[in-house]
């Protein structure tokens, strides 16, 4: 049976719920609330004539008329398949903690339903408030994933108003180059005020470099900067002043708003240690072709990026080096140029090598969605053939792979039963077979998840079933069994196949 306990819920002071995202900017502070109808305060006549501090003191904020972000989304229930009471009968804490413990290097069809629940247009969870927490934890839980795009486009419906949306917000822009549109909304928002460095960043952005420097003085003064920054932000606004300088000493933990600000003095510092979400950085044509590569298959691994994407920046142009990922894009290409010309034998040859790179890079779906199509069309015999159908199995098109596919052994006919969903008249060879072929066919939903589906909770079903999935893989076929007999019994059924294919193909969660 599923565990259904859930860890106790955890809470930051100021920002919602204890987030895996440390790496935020500080970039926004909460603003002073005035109304007009506040009584006047009554004067102490023992207090000080002047104020201790002129920093602004720190205010929570909370816009108790306002409904909660938690029900904003970018796909409608027609779209995922998920109703609008997804959430509704669940606990907000309780679905807030299932969704930060959610692994992020899963399967790859785990990670497609994963997004898809993270981006469900659906009603909000009980407890909710305006302060949107399972939203903040669904916009964190991309941000881990690195998938930075749905992460922008989900705040954006949401209209990042308040510090802890804004945060992200910036943050997001920052790595994505589109920075200025969040320095033009920090202008324009009076609700959203930016701490010290963040207003000088955004004003020297904006070619206000006078007023810049005028802040940078004035948060000297007030205590706002400390030491570090004022070190970079002094680079920042005035390289040449640091010419023959050593360079700063490299942060453990960056932010984006740091990270950025490196980059333009001078002294950019390498992704491969930070964050997944960074990785986005190295995206761009400035930046070298190895470290595109390697941004770009890290990004894939986790489905942050689309195929096409990725192998775009495969065939950028011909290697000039070997070993490591040069391999990788010499296999691909020399696949790509016998699929380009029609040539069987070249591509016969040519495909082992190049599915062994995928393997190793493991972004064996990404390659199976971009090459399948042709694998299927030059027809292939063999030996070949049998490795094109296995990763036609692992491509969207799976089930038409089914049909059209030859069988020649055991394992043929057991993948080809899961790809059409019947798996009547087979027999499974080993505990991972058996527990996929007794989902399909005797096992029954665990009867509390059922329970919670049919009461307005299928979204937290669905988040610990698939909780059990990702540790059965690795050690329990039984917990394997269940998740995916769920998962077919509320309808799940692609992502059901999809996922057990996946988990008898590919070899890295055995």
């Amino acid at each position: 049976m599923l565990i259904l306990a859930a860890a106790s819920p955890a809470f930051a002071q100021d920002d919602g719920p204890l987030s895996a995202i440390d790496w935020l900017s500080d970039s926004v502070t909460a603003p002073i609330v005035t109304s007009s109808q506040s009584p006047s305060p009554v004067v102490d006549p023992d207090e000080p004539p002047v104020a201790e501090s002129a920093l602004t003191p720190e205010v929570s904020v909370s816009r108790l008329d306002s409904p909660s972000p938690d029900r904003v989304g970018l796909l409608p229930p027609d779209v995922t398949g998920f109703p609008a009471d997804l959430w509704r009968g669940s606990s907000e804490d309780t679905v807030v903690t299932l969704v930060q413990a959610q692994r992020v290097d899963s399967l790859p069809a785990m990670q497609a339903l994963l997004r898809n629940l993270l981006l469900a247009e659906a009603d909000a969870p009980l407890g909710a408030g305006p302060d949107g927490r399972l939203f903040i934890a669904r916009v964190d839980k991309l941000l881990d994933m690195g998938a930075l795009d749905p992460a922008q486009a989900l705040l954006r419906a949401a209209d990042p108003d308040s510090p802890a949306l804004f945060r992200r917000w910036f943050d997001v822009s920052l790595l994505t180059g589109t920075e200025d549109a969040a320095c033009t909304m920090m202008r324009s928002r009076p609700d959203v005020a930016p701490t010290a460095a963040a207003r000088i960043f955004c004003l020297a952005r904006n070619g206000d470099w006078s007023a810049a420097a005028l802040t940078l003085n004035t948060g000297r003064a007030l205590g706002d900067i400390s030491d570090e920054e004022d070190m970079l932000l002094s680079r920042f606004l005035d390289p040449q002043l640091f010419e023959g300088e050593p360079p700063l000493t490299a942060p453990t933990r960056p932010t984006p708003l740091v990270f950025r600000m490196r980059e333009a003095i001078g002294e950019p510092m390498t992704v491969a240690g930070l964050p997944r979400a960074f990785a986005h950085a190295d995206l761009r044509s400035t930046t070298g072709w190895k470290a595109q590569l390697e941004a770009a298959e890290r990004l894939a691994r986790n489905g942050a990026i689309d195929a096409n994407q990725l192998f775009g920046t495969y065939m950028a142009r011909r290697p000039a080096a070997s070993g490591g990922v040069w391999e990788r894009v010499s296999a691909v290409q020399r696949l790509d140029r016998a699929l380009e010309s029609g040539d069987v034998d070249a591509a016969a040859t040519a495909l082992p090598a190049a599915w062994d790179a995928m393997l190793e890079a493991q972004i064996e779906t990404a390659f199976a969605t971009e090459f399948q199509p042709r694998l299927s069309a030059i027809g292939l015999t063999g030996d070949s053939a049998t490795l094109a159908t296995e990763i036609g199995f692992l491509s969207p098109a799976y089930e038409s792979v089914a049909l059209a596919a030859t069988l020649s052994g055991q394992r043929d006919i057991f993948l080809h039963g899961v790809a059409r969903g019947d798996l009547s008249d087979v027999r499974a060879a080993g505990p991972k077979q058996a527990a996929v072929l007794a989902a399909f066919t005797s096992a029954t939903p665990d009867p509390d998840l059922m329970e919670m589906a049919q009461n307005g909770q299928l979204g937290e079903a669905v988040l610990r079933a698939m909780a059990a999935f990702n540790e059965g893989a690795v050690s329990s076929p039984t917990d394997v069994r269940d998740a995916l007999a769920f998962m077919r019994a509320v309808g799940l059924e692609d992502f059901a196949r999809r996922l057990s294919l996946e988990y008898l193909i590919l070899t890295r969660q055995s």
